[in-house]
């Protein structure tokens, strides 16, 4: 008997590494966002299958990226080998936010330079989504909303690398911020430093731009403190 040539044919073994780093790359871009903005909190447990299915992704290129993230310290293990989402220490926080206010504040001073009119126009736009959900109290998307603002906004200094290490931290301390409203707005703000922030924009003010931003991160994370272990 021959055997059928048609249209049978297996994929090129070549074909398969891509298409299972594919999914591996999916699994675990998809973890880091719901970290950046978040979707998930401190202590959250990340079971295989659930988290496989919440995301919509099989098992094997889920658990590649759960193991990577692990290996990052984004995410940690409990007792029981269960993957979850760790808890930071205050001086784990502090640290991140000193850093925070280095990079984001010369990205903000960057984009005063070099963002074109139509990128002012976007994260302005943004941000007053971002008010919205303030003004009627939906702080869960106000929290991802203020992720949104602060990427964008690093984003448009066109400094890659220093992107790159900026998007890292908010990892680690985007499960956190499910707390940032937690006891309100600060009283001491005449109005938000967004606004501060995009008015250097407009007015190509590097120094206000930088300037606004650190007060942003200093003074809106304040109440944070609270919620870390020592």
């Amino acid at each position: 008997m021959v055997k059928d040539s048609g249209s049978r044919q297996e994929p090129e073994p070549r074909e398969r590494p891509n298409v299972k780093k594919n999914l591996s790359d999916r699994a675990y871009n998809a973890l880091r966002d719901a970290l950046m903005r978040g979707h998930l909190e401190p202590g959250n447990q990340l079971p295989l299958r659930p988290t496989s299915a919440r995301f919509g992704i099989s098992p094997t290129p889920m658990r590649e990226a759960l193991t990577r993230l692990v290996v990052e310290r984004a995410l940690t293990l409990n007792d029981r080998g269960t993957v979850i989402v760790p808890d930071l220490t205050k001086a784990e926080l502090l640290e991140i936010r000193d850093i925070r206010k280095d990079l984001e504040g010369r990205c903000a001073a960057q984009a005063a330079q070099i963002a074109h009119e139509d990128e002012k126009q976007a994260l302005d736009d943004l941000n007053r989504q971002f008010m919205q959900s303030l003004k009627h109290g939906n702080y869960r998307e106000a929290v991802d909303l203020n992720t949104q603002f602060h990427l964008q906004l690093a984003k448009m200094a066109k400094l890659p690398l220093t992107y790159e290490i900026i998007e890292g931290l908010w990892v680690r301390c985007g499960p956190i911020l499910t707390h940032l409203y937690d006891s309100g707005l600060p009283t001491n703000w005449a109005s938000h430093p967004h606004q501060r922030i995009l008015d250097a924009l407009r007015n190509n003010d590097p120094a206000s731009a930088s300037d606004a931003i650190y007060h942003d991160i200093e003074d809106g994370g304040r109440g944070l403190l609270n919620y870390v272990s020592q």
